[in-house]
């Protein structure tokens, strides 16, 4: 027999996916923010663009999105 839980938790693949992009943003935002202080001395192409600072705000932008979205404790009518 199995107990009845009133309270049980379901934890969404998009809550780890949504964690997963945040910790990604976050590193690459900060390798970014990191850039434009300490300059690479042979910058690759397209460097004026940004891509990192770019990609590392996009990243950190949808995995929180996520993150919240999905959150495990939150109640779903």
């Amino acid at each position: 027999m199995r107990p009845d839980h009133a309270h049980s938790i379901t934890i969404s693949i998009w809550w780890f996916i949504g964690v997963l992009l945040t910790v990604y943003g976050a590193l690459i935002l900060g390798y970014g923010i990191y850039q434009e202080f300490v300059p690479n001395p042979a910058p690759p192409v397209l460097h004026e663009l940004r891509p990192t600072l770019w990609w590392g705000a996009v990243l950190l932008g949808l995995g929180l999105l996520y993150t919240l979205r999905f959150w495990p404790n939150r109640q779903r009518n």
